[in-house]
């Protein structure tokens, strides 16, 4: 950096002293060719704007290495009139030429007691790190992949400086699942700090402060926290006061953090020496109102990532991976020795869902390859495809267990794993995945078990605490937490509930959360209801199943459509999940029987589970279903089912069983918006919709893909007499397919009475052929065909069916179809023959005040049967608002009219105002939504609310009415002679 840090601080400080203004002249003088060493690049202005001083002086240094940074900003002082500043500036740098200093120095000049104090405190780190790393137990058949590489100290250099500009945000967070390697790399950055390789020149402290320590810890002062590491508890803490930028604090572990309950009323904690909880110093810390300007690297699990945003100013997240797909691959390669072997389960694991994202932890690796690889060698029958998540774990603790070494009886038995599932469960509830000696005792888990579960590497003990025990990954927390439920007995985990509450809370609880490791637990608890699951966790863990679980299950079940916990944000695929891990299919038929509606995305890693479940769901009426994965092709016969010497493929018969659910003889509404399907699986589907079974009323298929598989829909619509709704928008038919389907509309049994075609690029063309079926069929009574472009030759076509007497449509929208004034003459023309249009909705069309004119005609005529009208945004003015006003005083049918962002004007709303006080009008709705109104209006609205008996709905929002103008719409509406509702 810029000479020894003494200078350093010294120019920083000139900065410093800066004004704003004075800082952005700096920072412009930056970005001029003139002030800068020959050769040299500027620095980006949009890392410059918004810089602080601190981080200036960094971009500088990277920019402008050594001297050069003394002579840049010189000149700029120079430029900017700083002559005080200039002269200090040009002493500092004769006496750092005259004083050659060591380009490695990295501390601040410190008394020699301090110097020595600091050494002694990089001793004391190092070796508490490499204590932390010893006591880390791994099993002896674990793969160890090396993942320190001679880039790690780039690697480690790019977590603080993670912007890449020069510029050092000061609070860091490094998130990620369970085991993935947030604390190693934590504990690097102090290994490099301690060894004196790394960050010399950024900080002359760092201090290690472990969460779950800090919940056991007494009150003490900043400053003793401080000292935590230092040599006799003494720590230069004057010397930090001066230089707080050079602090780091690296803060692992937030999850277990215990959170001070009223965060938002503590108030700031500027006095390092005043005694406080821990919690409330680190709260102090993490809020940036103690040493603002050091630095924090954070470490929590995603679960927490939510409160850990609330506390923070400015943090920059980084999320840390854990074993990529590469390493996993490299993990399981190695430990199987079969390349072949290993592929396979690797494309196993990767369509479970939740295994796969476990599998970022090494720990999860070696767990699962060393459960299958015992599987395979003693289990004849073995079948990697019938393998759960749930199967796994269980087999995982089955097989360390199945021979004893602690002669215990089955009741001691019982006992020792309740109490080790209820330490689990507690955990889980409390966020505590480390526990203390008395939490062991509490428990009365005894000797002889903690041991055996260190030594299978179920159990560890903490590296940051001689007497605490953590589970070697979270999942074995998970599972054995889930597995409490599952056990006999009443008591509850946390006390206060019964066994059974508790379930009912998790279960309303996990299934609206979003941590994932509740989602884990409750496929886990799920999974353990498996009759054969059940009857191994008896035989080898010398467990008795709780009878009753499945029962209370049911009931809770039962309940869900109608509990308010649940019903709004009730996560279905993760319910269909936890249904498919438990494989009990007379059980799954029997809960979601209860299943009216479900909204599904079906990927790849959901789809075994969504076609499990689907085939189960008997009583489903309502289903949305985005299908996203890829379904393998199939040879289809003359009936449309597959033939069995083609289906390879697992996909393909899961397919057929989410078809299956379309003959249940209950689904009535089906949406397949935003779905990728092939030809065949869009024609296995259609035959299904087809089955005589199907009672099918509504289908929506909007933003298919490809377009082209639409055309297999002539199977569902030829002759279909059950289907009456059908929603095609947001796709681009095209004349071909657009023809065949429409030609179905033809059949005699036909009974489709709405149909959706917006954004479906229709032609006019297309509607010529499209409006003469629909006079055809006479039982078309809603057509939506907005966001086309038909402009005025295709309205002119459909008019021509408008007009013929038999036509039964009722509701006709055209919103933005590129229309103009000729469109509304035919539209005019054709409301004075049709007797059956009721609502005509023109919105977002260039009609004009001659297009309105148009309108009005047929609107002048007693017995046009127009009820509702929508010509918002519509480009018509003042004279079209005097149209529309003189047509109303002569029609007694049309009640709602939508005229908003048109340029009304005050006098436009004056003469609709005289209209609508006649008691002849029937308006009952009105939208003057931004029509150019002030309060000038206001008086005649108010007259209007006094007086009319029919207007219930007003829309004035985006009107300048002023204060004035609301005043006098207020005191009308309280008169009790006022009918409006509404009033936007």
């Amino acid at each position: 950096m810029a000479g020894d840090n003494g200078s350093w601080d010294k120019l920083l400080s000139y900065l410093r002293g800066l004004d704003q203004c004075q800082l952005e002249e700096f920072k412009l003088g930056l970005q001029s060719p003139q002030w800068l060493p020959g050769g040299s690049q500027k620095i980006p202005w949009a890392d410059v704007k918004a810089a602080n001083p601190a981080d200036l002086l960094c971009l500088l240094n990277e920019h402008f290495p050594g001297r050069q940074v003394w002579d840049v900003t010189l000149r700029i002082f120079e430029n900017m009139s700083l002559t005080s500043l200039c002269e200090e500036l040009r002493a500092e740098m004769n006496e750092t030429a005259q004083t050659p200093q060591d380009p490695r120095q990295e501390e601040p000049e410190i008394p020699e007691d301090q110097s020595a104090h600091t050494r002694m405190c990089r001793e004391r780190i190092k070796a508490k790190i490499l204590a932390m790393w010893n006591h880390i137990p791994w099993p002896e058949d674990h793969i160890y992949l090396r993942n320190i590489t001679v880039q790690e100290h780039e690697e480690l250099q790019r977590l603080l400086y993670p912007k890449r500009t020069g510029a050092q945000p000061q609070t860091i967070v490094l998130h990620g699942a369970a085991g993935v390697g947030k604390t190693t790399l934590a504990t690097k950055v102090l290994m490099h700090w301690a060894e004196d390789s790394l960050f010399q020149h950024s900080f002359s402290y760092v201090c290690y402060i472990n969460c779950h320590q800090v919940r056991e810890m007494e009150d003490t002062t900043f400053a003793g926290l401080l000292s935590g590491d230092s040599p006799d508890s003494q720590a230069p803490i004057e010397h930090f006061m001066s230089h707080p930028e050079r602090l780091l604090f690296v803060i692992d572990g937030f999850e277990e953090m215990t959170m001070p309950s009223n965060v938002d009323d503590s108030l700031p904690c500027p006095d390092w020496y005043q005694q406080l909880p821990v919690a409330r110093i680190l709260l102090h810390l993490l809020k940036k109102e103690l040493v603002p300007s050091a630095t924090l690297l954070i470490t929590t699990r995603d679960c927490c990532m939510e409160d850990l945003k609330q506390l923070l100013l400015n943090p920059w997240f980084i999320q840390i991976p854990g074993f990529t797909k590469g390493d996993q691959e490299e993990y399981f390669f190695r430990y199987f020795g079969e390349q072949n072997k290993a592929r396979r389960i690797l494309q196993w694991i990767r369509k479970q869902e939740v295994l796969s994202r476990s599998c970022s932890a090494p720990l999860v690796c070696w767990m699962v390859s060393s459960c299958l690889k015992q599987q395979m060698t003693t289990c004849p029958s073995f079948r990697l495809s019938a393998q759960t998540t749930t199967h796994l774990y269980t087999c995982f603790f089955s097989s360390l267990f199945e021979t004893g070494e602690v002669s215990w009886s089955k009741q001691s038995w019982l006992e020792q794993w309740r109490a080790l599932c209820s330490l689990a469960a507690d955990g889980m509830w409390s966020s505590k995945f480390t526990f203390a000696k008395e939490d062991i005792e509490h428990r009365r888990l005894q000797a002889p078990l903690i041991d055996r579960l260190f030594r299978l590497n179920i159990l560890r003990k903490a590296s940051d605490c001689e007497d605490c025990v953590t589970f070697t990954h979270q999942s074995f927390q998970v599972f054995l937490g889930a597995m409490f439920y599952t056990l006999r007995g009443k008591e509850g985990a946390i006390g206060g509930l019964s066994k059974y509450q508790e379930m009912r809370v998790l279960l309303d609880d996990a299934f609206v959360d979003t941590n994932s490791y509740w989602h884990q637990m409750v496929l886990f608890l799920f999974g353990l209801l498996n009759g054969d699951l059940a009857r191994k966790v008896e035989d080898t863990l010398h467990c008795k199943m709780c009878p009753r679980i499945m029962d209370k299950l049911l009931k809770w079940a039962e309940e869900i459509p109608t509990s308010d916990a649940v019903s709004c944000s009730f996560e279905l695929l993760l319910f269909f999940q936890c249904l498919h891990e438990m494989q009990e299919e007379a059980l799954v038929k029997e809960i979601l029987s209860h299943l009216l509606e479900a909204d599904l995305d079906l990927g790849d890693l959901q789809f075994q589970a969504i076609s499990f479940c689907l085939k189960h769901c008997q009583r489903l009426s309502k289903l949305r279903l985005s299908v996203s994965c890829h379904i393998p092709q199939m040879e289809l016969t003359a009936d449309g089912k597959t033939l069995g010497t083609r289906v390879v493929n697992p996909k393909i018969t899961q397919w057929q069983d989410v078809c299956s659910v379309f003959h249940n003889g209950n689904l009535s509404e089906l949406d397949l918006s935003n779905s990728k399907l092939n030809a065949t699986s869009m024609k296995k589907l259609c035959y299904e919709l087809r089955n005589p079974r199907c009672r099918l009323q509504k289908l929506t298929c909007k933003s298919i893909t490809p377009v082209r598989v639409l055309k297999e829909l002539v199977v569902v619509l030829y002759g279909n007499d059950r289907l009456t709704h059908l929603n095609l928008s947001s796709n681009n038919l095209g004349v071909t397919v657009s023809m065949m389907i429409f030609k179905t509309f033809r059949h005699s049994a036909c009974n489709l009475k709405y149909l959706c075609l917006e954004k479906c690029d229709l032609s006019a063309a297309s509607l010529e052929a499209l409006a003469s079926i629909i006079t055809s069929t006479q039982r078309t009574t809603r057509l939506c065909l907005g966001f086309n472009p038909l402009r005025d030759d295709g309205v002119r076509w459909l008019c021509a069916s408008l007009s013929q007497p038999d036509c039964a449509l009722e509701k006709l929208v055209l919103c933005f179809c590129q229309l103009s004034a000729p469109s509304c003459r035919h539209l005019s023309d054709a409301l004075l023959q049709n007797k059956s249009l009721t609502h005509l909705n023109l919105r977002k069309n260039q009609l004009g005040d001659e297009g309105v004119r148009f309108l009005c005609e047929a609107l002048r005529q007693p017995d046009c049967a127009l009820q509702s009208l929508d010509l918002s945004e519509c480009s018509f003015t003042v004279e079209g608002c005097w149209e529309l006003a003189d047509a109303l005083e002569h029609n007694q049918n049309l009640e709602v009219l939508d005229i908003g962002r048109n340029c009304v004007q005050d006098d436009g709303g004056r003469r609709l105002c005289e209209v609508l006080k006649c008691s002849s009008c029937v308006l009952s709705t009105l939208g003057l939504e931004k029509c150019g109104l002030t309060s000038a209006c206001c008086q005649h609205l108010s007259s209007v609310l006094r007086s009319s008996t029919s207007l219930v709905n007003l829309n004035l929002l985006g009107n300048d009415l002023g204060t004035e103008g609301v005043n006098k719409l207020w005191k009308s509406l309280k008169k009790s002679a006022c009918k409006l509702q509404k009033l936007g």
